[in-house]
């Protein structure tokens, strides 16, 4: 057979060198805790091409240099980070979780220790993306503190991604988003666009005032939280993490986590064969031992 020559289109970057790779992988393992295995480099590949078009750079070796450039890490670091992570999120995903919270979790916690009640309760969404999931809560919360008069809650909502943390503040979302938000709920707290071209909702700023965004990098040693939680959502995270990182972060995060307080993680993940301080109430649900 004949080996026919490569051809690329003008203004296509140039295939990432195995050298390059590593450089990336590294800083991504080292600064944001993911894993990037080879089998992952065409995907790393086409994410960085966006940014590298908007910069008009075709080497892979080029971006890189200017991204840890004196410069670069002004202005273009953040962007990068943003465009490798990933940020996948719904209303009421897992919903059985919403449940156990509403059904079981909240009135213990008013019974044994007054939560929400003597003191306002606090919650964290970690790793919150576009908003979705803290949004939900604080959905939730509102209507259980209708059935119970006094109850009063905050939650806060951290991500690495600043450009994800625009669009959560915003509260904006496209209606097909909304689809598994009860009715009820969508009547109550979610607004439609006065003008109908426009197919987008905006959550209600009753709903938006209970929620407070943040940027907080988990490989970072000090998170800057002044609070402790009594419940953490902290789904559908350590799955990018390898175990020891596993492991490092959620002793991190625990330090913000009352005793007893309560963590819950996605569908596919586990604490087995890690030695932190939680032990299991119902499947992906923990609890701080005290």
């Amino acid at each position: 057979m004949i080996a026919m020559p490569e051809y690329q289109f003008a203004g296509q970057s140039r295939p990432m060198t195995g050298r390059t790779f590593t450089r990336f992988s590294a800083f991504i393992r080292d600064e944001l805790g993911i894993n990037i295995t080879d089998a992952k480099r065409t995907m790393l590949q086409a994410r960085l091409q966006k940014r590298m078009r908007l910069l008009g750079l075709s080497s892979f070796d080029d971006y890189y240099d200017f991204v840890f450039s004196d410069q670069g890490r002004r202005s273009e670091l953040l962007h990068m980070i943003d465009a490798i992570t990933t940020n996948k999120t719904d209303f009421f995903r897992e919903p059985k979780h919403f449940d156990y919270l509403t059904q079981t979790l909240l009135p213990e916690l008013i019974r044994t220790h007054g939560t929400g009640v003597r003191r306002r309760a606090a919650f964290w969404s970690a790793g919150c993306s576009t908003g979705e999931e803290p949004y939900t809560l604080a959905m939730l919360l509102s209507d259980f503190a209708a059935r119970r008069p006094g109850f009063d809650f905050s939650i806060l909502g951290t991500d690495i991604s600043g450009e994800v943390l625009k669009k959560a503040v915003a509260g904006i979302y496209d209606h097909q988003k909304i689809s598994p938000v009860p009715m009820p709920m969508r009547k109550k707290y979610l607004l439609r666009s006065k003008d109908r071209t426009h197919n987008v909702v905006r959550v209600i700023p009753e709903i938006r005032s209970k929620v407070t965004f943040q940027r907080l990098n988990l490989m970072e040693s000090d998170f800057r939280l002044r609070e402790s939680f009594d419940v953490i959502f902290f789904r559908n995270v350590i799955i990018y993490f390898d175990r020891p990182t596993q492991e490092r972060v959620l002793h991190s995060v625990c330090r913000h986590l009352k005793p007893e307080g309560s963590l819950f993680l996605g569908h596919s993940e586990t604490l087995n064969g890690l030695n932190v301080p939680l032990e299991s109430v119902v499947s992906t649900v923990y609890r701080k031992v005290a």
